[in-house]
């Protein structure tokens, strides 16, 4: 049997089971904090990993010289309980390499709102 969950609703899970792995580790109080480092260290694959809806933007202009090319990405989802629009820079086999932007919201519509006018 298979069973279908929104990805929203697995990400809140996934910061939760962060938060208790830390406390197992390095103390209880110490989850919360340290989760939140490492959510902001890794923000745009955490990001991206909780998209519920992407919208190509177009090509990334990077003034390094890279090998390979970059794509922006409109996305919105929901993220440890909160909605966000956020313009991702990913690749072509659709890893995330960094963030242009990000704005949280209380509710989904006002999330698919921004995102319907992300440019």
């Amino acid at each position: 049997m298979t069973m279908f969950q929104p990805i929203g609703a697995a990400s809140d899970r996934v910061v939760a089971t962060l938060v208790a792995g830390l406390e197992i580790e390095f103390g209880r109080g110490a989850g919360e904090a340290l989760a939140q480092r490492f959510l902001e260290a890794e923000e745009s694959d955490f990001l991206w990993d909780a998209r519920v809806s992407e919208r190509w933007l177009g090509a990334y202009e990077s003034s390094d010289e890279e090998d390979f090319e970059l794509d922006r990405v409109a996305i919105v989802g929901r993220l440890d309980g909160h909605w966000f629009v956020a313009v991702s820079i990913v690749d072509g086999d659709g890893n995330a390499h960094g963030l242009m932007g990000r704005r949280s919201f209380r509710s989904e519509r006002q999330a698919r709102e921004a995102f319907a006018v992300t440019h």
